[in-house]
Order: C-alpha cells, then sequence, then structure tokens
C-alpha cells in the first residue's frame, strides 16, 4: 500500500472515530430517550422513564455480537451484585428474528431484565451506532456515561461508574 493511501485510511478511521465520539457525547449528560420495549414473548414493557430513582445500564445487544457473548457474564455479575444497591440492567435485544435471540439466551444466560424493540426506535433514540452499545442511567433518568463495544480489561473501570452513581443520592 502506498504511503498517501495509507493516510487516507488513517485520516479515515480518525474521522470515524471521531464521529462516534460526537455523536455519543451529544447524548451524554442528557436525560434518557423514553422508550417503551417489550418483552420477547411480546408482551409489553413499562418504559424506560419508570426506572427513575435507580441507577440503570441498558445494554443494546444481538445474537451475532461476538463482543455481546463475552459482554453477558459481566452484565449477570452486575445484576447479582448491586440489585439491592438499586442497580438495574436491561438487556435490548435488537435482532431482526427473535429466535436467534432466543437461542443465544439458552447459550449465555441472562440474569437481568432482556426486552427487545421491535421497531428499533428506542436505539434510534439513543444512537445506537456500535454492537453492544451501553448506557448509564442516574437515578435522576441522565445519561452520565457512554460505552461502545465490550473489552474485558474495561469492566473494572464501569464498575467503578457504577458504584459512584450508586452513591449519589437521589
Amino acid at each position: 500500500m502506498k504511503t498517501h493511501t495509507k493516510l487516507w485510511v488513517v485520516v479515515g478511521l480518525m474521522f470515524s472515530f471521531m464521529v462516534t465520539t460526537v455523536s455519543a457525547a451529544a447524548l451524554s449528560d442528557k436525560t434518557a430517550p423514553s422508550c417503551t420495549l417489550t418483552e420477547l414473548d411480546g408482551a409489553p414493557v413499562h418504559n424506560l422513564q419508570e426506572l427513575q430513582g435507580q441507577v440503570v445500564y441498558v445494554d443494546f445487544w444481538a445474537s451475532w455480537c461476538p463482543p455481546c457473548v463475552r459482554s453477558f457474564p459481566f452484565l449477570n455479575q452486575l445484576a447479582h451484585d448491586l440489585k439491592d444497591q438499586g442497580l438495574r440492567v436491561v438487556g435490548v435485544n435488537l435482532d431482526e428474528n427473535l429466535a436467534d435471540a432466543e437461542k443465544f439466551l439458552v447459550k449465555y444466560p441472562a440474569d437481568f431484565s432482556i426486552v427487545t424493540d421491535p421497531g428499533k426506535q428506542c436505539a434510534k433514540d439513543f444512537n445506537v451506532i456500535a454492537m453492544p452499545s451501553s448506557y448509564l442511567i442516574d437515578r435522576k433518568g441522565v445519561i452520565r456515561h457512554i460505552h461502545q463495544g465490550f473489552r474485558v480489561g474495561e469492566v473494572q473501570a464501569l464498575r467503578h461508574m457504577i458504584e459512584q452513581l450508586l452513591m449519589e443520592p437521589l
């Protein structure tokens, strides 16, 4: 590859990262969108706004996403360890075919709420652009952190952020 071609590839990657960061930053520190989601069986679930008063970790995922497989043990551990302190973990599945999500959950069970976004409106409102994408929402309903992808090396920092939010008063 020629030097100028390599430069354009690097510039393109940097621009892509900047756009991702800007769009994520635009949503951070704003009230979380009002989303009505459904159970995998189609039964309606309450709106995310009804969880105000709890710290909510909303994780958008899909069965075809390898990092999502790696994130489920972390999400299960969070739900188990911090539920009594006021953390609510909500996994929002974005698969086109719900049977794919159900097969995934047989292999990788979830110890937290799993819902679906059939019209993908909630994903649009949250500006989801990567899998998985997680949104940490404080007790007042404000998005305090956006995390795209999942890397095991980042779990301690994420957990620390969540624990800090759990200590904040309503």
